[in-house]
């Protein structure tokens, strides 16, 4: 059973740290890269309980940054338009319109594309909550 519990830990180690590190590189690429840290945080903490301490000013700032992106509706509009730009950006690449682009091709598009989507579910997420918490207080 010390066997299968070892397996474990390092699987939930290795999905954690990459959940980390991909979040990380999500801070300066398009998508949610907060949350995505704050996800690894999560399952790196469930097997390490000395990362807890990480986890509560992470979900802060990413619930922050989520409770701004809806604060006016310029905010909305302009995240709305930029998740709308990722999914042209990557339909543009996935279609190869463009063959001096040097990344194309729905390996590069499909990330956009995806992106893209993450954005609009985010933001229709990010809505509801300050909404449900307006009409709560």
């Amino acid at each position: 059973m010390a066997a299968g519990n070892q397996v474990k830990r390092v699987t939930l180690a290795i999905v954690g740290g990459l959940l980390v590190l991909i979040g990380i590189a999500l801070l300066v690429l398009p998508g949610p890269g907060l949350l995505v840290v704050l996800a690894g945080l999560l399952v790196l903490a469930s097997e390490f309980p000395a990362l807890e301490r990480y986890v509560d000013p992470v979900r802060d700032k990413a619930m922050k940054g989520a409770e701004d992106s809806v604060a006016t509706p310029f905010r909305i509009v302009m995240s709305g338009l930029a998740g709308l730009g990722l999914v042209a950006i990557g339909v543009v690449l996935g279609l190869k319109i463009f063959p001096q682009l040097p990344f194309k091709g729905w390996s590069v598009g499909s990330s956009f594309i995806l992106s893209g989507l993450i954005v609009w579910g985010l933001l229709i997420w990010s809505y509801r909550r300050v909404k449900a918490r307006r009409l709560a207080a």
